[in-house]
């Protein structure tokens, strides 16, 4: 019996680990994965964003894959309310990285990123990535 209890007790203990929700400091760093080059679902990552940057958040939004096509000015009459959100985050000192990799693949040039932007790199990203605390989204 004594056995039986010891592990229910140890049982519940284990789920209950997992079972607490996770929690963020007033300003852990928020880490945002930026995929997608839909208008509303970058729209969403962008204000979601903005709105913890708001609240003392430090926040990197790092355009990967299809969302590198949000920070090129060739693209402005689809991104136009994304690319004003992006200079202004950048202007306040939040960072917006873009994937090398991700430019190559879509076309997208250096000289065509809006001013503000910065190409990520495994040092610079991961900076960012791994600072401590930060939590991470993606859309």
């Amino acid at each position: 019996m004594k056995t039986i209890k010891a592990l229910f007790v140890t049982l519940l203990l284990v789920l209950g680990t997992f079972a607490l929700p996770a929690s963020a400091g007033d300003k852990d760093p928020l880490f945002i994965n930026l995929t997608a080059d839909d208008p509303h679902r970058a729209n969403m990552a962008i204000t979601f964003g903005a709105n913890q940057f708001g609240r003392g958040h430090p926040l990197t939004i790092f355009l990967n894959d299809k969302g590198v096509l949000i920070g090129a000015r060739a693209n402005t009459s689809r991104y136009a309310e994304h690319q004003k959100n992006l200079a202004e985050l950048t202007s306040k000192g939040a960072t917006v990285l873009v994937c090398p990799m991700c430019m190559k693949q879509y076309g997208v040039a250096e000289g065509d990123l809006l001013p503000g932007i910065r190409i990520g790199s495994p040092e610079v990203t991961g900076a960012a990535l791994f600072r401590d605390g930060t939590k991470t989204l993606t859309w």
